[in-house]
């Protein structure tokens, strides 16, 4: 398949700020064009849909996946990848954001970020003039849908129908991302988390939106036995976000019944072959780290969000969803700056 074209793509140009900003058929496309650039890569065949291009990588936040995904993305798509970290750039405080987009948009033909706040990501589009991908606000988690929900296409072969169980902090980026992505592209949502960290009611009606128009149901609950039943999906992701360690007392005592054991995934009532588990990485599952060690020490976890057991069994595709990073990735740069030829549905 030839992706590459004279005309102008219907993504050429764009930002991913945000899913909704995008149409569920283009998400969609994203999805099967990460495939596709998946295929190529094993079979060794070069894709270098960015050849020349300079790719700006911005980190308030430190991530391993995020900045490994980009940069090889980058990489195999002919371009160069430049890292800023949190030491390298001022956003917002020694320098505005909108000056710090200009500079970058001058120099750089691509800028991704990952950090805090929404506005910052939205800003630098505003005034960079050239795209921006979103790596993680504290709001959306857009370039880890496209890997998600490829991950359950090649999975299940289709996402239509299928329902997928998020079981934790239920107002986190993950939580937003999954209910409204869902509810465009008609994959079942269920949130099940304690009342207290329900979803934003902002959010769900977004996403009530969609999902009036793609037949999708989503269910938001702090019933553990309702929300898991029927599930081909138990996702789950850690307890407490960055910039919210001080809150660690507050999420264990709501978020430890919430815990995805193999007994929760026995409840979803499905045949094992059609149920998986996900988590966006990194998992509190042992205590092998540092940070586990001391919370174990702390409050007495060996294990938090999910159990070992279950991140380590058949049902387990969290390194298959962290390589699709890369792919997916891929395909968001390569449809937004590889000038490729991609009709509009």
């Amino acid at each position: 398949m030839d992706y590459q074209g004279k005309e102008t793509s219907v993504f050429q140009g764009r930002s991913l700020l945000a899913e909704k900003y995008f149409t569920p058929a283009e998400l969609e496309y994203l999805i099967d064009f990460g495939i596709h650039l998946k295929a190529l890569k094993k079979q060794g065949i070069p894709h270098k849909y960015l050849e020349g291009k300079n790719i700006a990588l911005l980190f308030e936040k430190n991530s391993t996946r995020t900045r490994s995904a980009f940069t090889t993305a980058s990489i195999d798509l002919g371009a160069h990848p430049e890292f800023l970290g949190s030491n390298d750039i001022q956003l917002g405080k020694k320098e505005s954001v909108e000056d710090t987009a200009i500079v970058l948009g001058s120099m750089f033909d691509g800028i991704e970020f990952r950090g805090f706040s929404q506005q910052v990501v939205e800003d630098l589009a505003k005034y960079s003039g050239v795209p921006v991908w979103n790596g993680l606000t504290d709001e959306w988690h857009p370039t880890q849908m496209i890997a998600d929900f490829m991950t359950m296409k090649e999975t299940f072969g289709t996402l239509q129908g299928k329902t997928l169980t998020f079981v934790g902090d239920g107002r986190n980026n993950m939580a937003n991302s999954l209910l409204v992505t869902g509810s465009m592209l008609g994959v079942n949502i269920h949130i099940v988390a304690p009342k207290e960290l329900f979803p934003d009611d902002d959010v769900v009606k977004t996403a009530q939106g969609y999902a009036d128009k793609s037949g999708s149901k989503f269910l938001i609950t702090d019933d553990i036995d309702k929300g898991v039943k029927g599930s081909n999906v138990i996702y789950t992701d850690v307890w407490v976000s960055m910039g919210e360690e001080d809150q660690w007392d507050e999420r264990i005592k709501l978020l430890k019944p919430y815990q995805v054991n193999m007994d929760m995934m026995k409840k979803t009532g499905l045949p094992d072959d059609q149920v998986i588990f996900m988590h966006c990485l990194p998992a509190f599952h042992d205590i092998t780290t540092q940070y586990g060690k001391d919370i174990n020490a702390k409050y007495g976890l060996t294990e938090m969000e999910v159990t070992d057991e279950v991140f380590r069994s058949k049902y387990a595709r969290q390194f298959e969803e962290a390589e699709n990073r890369m792919h997916s990735i891929k395909a968001i740069m390569a449809a937004t700056l590889g000038n490729l030829f991609i009709p509009k549905a």
